[in-house]
């Protein structure tokens, strides 16, 4: 598969869960977790990480503090918490910091399967996105073109 093709395949299957967490419909946030699991890791969590680091950027202008990081998870484990048994608040926050580029050492966190990642990762979009006003599309598009920005840029 091209990178390309990798790129597309992970942002339809990235939309389709967090539009299935802001449904809150647990079997199509499955459907598209595996998708995503089928993919690389480091991929997907490029993806997932770069469409969350914007979003943080569009809802707090001004800087994020760590009330506003605690705030968001908790408001997404609240939101969560009663139609997807799988959520577990420590994964919520490793996807937040690893967004912010901060990698807690596996030690830290214990093993993370790259599907509860994935879960995780569209659950926090899918909990960000409206306050933009913009569908979720939009923010992994856009998210998309940056990396393809940056990767262009790396190149020799």
């Amino acid at each position: 598969m091209t990178a390309s093709m990798a790129a597309r395949t992970i942002g339809r299957a990235a939309r389709e869960a967090a539009e299935a967490a802001a449904g809150r419909d647990p079997a199509a946030l499955e459907r598209a977790v595996e998708k995503l699991a089928e993919q690389r890791p480091e991929q997907v969590g490029l993806v997932l990480g770069g469409t969350l680091r914007r979003l943080l950027e569009q809802s707090h202008p001004d800087g994020l503090t760590g009330d506003d990081l605690r705030d968001l998870v908790v408001g997404c484990a609240r939101g969560a918490a009663g139609w997807l048994p799988e959520l577990d608040p420590g994964v919520l926050a490793v996807v937040l910091t690893g967004a912010l580029g901060v990698q807690p050492s596996p030690e830290e966190t214990g093993p993370v399967d790259p599907a509860a990642l994935a879960r995780h990762g569209a659950l926090l979009i899918a909990e960000l996105a409206p306050a933009t006003g913009r569908p979720v599309a939009d923010h992994l598009s856009d998210a998309l073109a940056e990396i393809a920005v940056d990767q262009t840029m790396e190149l020799p």
